[in-house]
């Protein structure tokens, strides 16, 4: 079902993005509707498949994931079983929170959080013990300098 979004969906939608946990009558006072409409709208949008899930999202630091890699994974492997075995090895890793395959050079990227270099390398000898890679490089990030959910609506 397409759902067709008009300038109030729109502002509803940056409000649920800024902070999920709004109450319905916080969210209509601020965009200038009222709380049925509101509700109605989101229902919607989470029918018509807008709206994914709502979560919250916790501080990776204060719960002690202080290390951030970005992995870059080229492989000589691209049939069906090997991409079954990998995506299978991502899937049983909690420390991965994203995965995209790319164009180009590199096969996959991987963001994974842990608490240290002893974490990722616990994690690292563990996912090429499950899956053959032809190439592996972590690269540490220093600092978060921007990170956001939310799409530019």
């Amino acid at each position: 079902m397409a759902v067709r979004l008009d300038e109030l969906d729109r502002k509803i939608l940056v409000q649920l993005q800024k902070d999920g946990g709004q109450s319905l009558d916080e969210i209509a006072r601020i965009v200038g509707s009222s709380k049925t409409p509101v509700w109605n709208r989101i229902r919607k949008m989470r029918e018509g498949g807008i709206i994914k899930q709502q979560t919250f999202l916790l501080d990776a630091e204060a719960l002690g994931f202080e290390a951030c890699f970005f992995v870059l994974i080229r492989t000589s492997e691209h049939d069906a079983s090997w991409q079954a075995t990998f995506l299978q090895a991502l899937r049983d890793h909690p420390e991965v929170q994203e995965a995209h395959r790319l164009a180009g050079d590199i096969d996959y990227i991987l963001k994974v959080r842990v608490a240290n270099a002893r974490a990722y390398d616990t994690f690292y000898q563990a996912l090429i013990s499950e899956v053959k890679v032809h190439n592996v490089t972590a690269l540490l990030s220093m600092e978060e300098i921007k990170s956001t959910t939310m799409l530019p609506l």
